[in-house]
């Protein structure tokens, strides 16, 4: 499974995003996931199973497949949750610190 972050410019926020999407991975006790980041213009649908981005480029990323939205690009709590459940929707296991396997 790959996901990708993406910006208007595939530097400063989608990695970072991507840094925080890694660090989520890891609590959520997920293996096996590729990430990466890019900028929106080089994005095709079809690149990653689910795809990351800020509320400043949503409308522009609707059609690239599987889009999360994230109103705050650094809020872990965020990005843990709708990370847990865009794995789920695509069959990843999914198992939260403390939470039995």
């Amino acid at each position: 499974m790959k996901v990708l972050t993406v910006c208007s410019t595939g530097l400063g926020s989608s990695f970072i995003t991507q840094l925080n999407i890694d660090k989520a991975l890891k609590e959520l006790g997920v293996t096996g996931v590729e990430t990466d980041h890019s900028d929106l213009g080089s994005v095709n649908k079809g690149d990653a199973d689910v795809i990351f981005v800020g509320r400043d480029i949503a409308d522009a990323a609707k059609d690239l497949g599987d889009v999360v939205v994230l109103n705050s690009l650094i809020d872990m709590n965020e990005i843990k949750e709708k990370l847990a459940e865009a794995l789920k929707r695509h069959g990843v296991d999914v198992h939260e610190e403390g939470q039995k396997a």
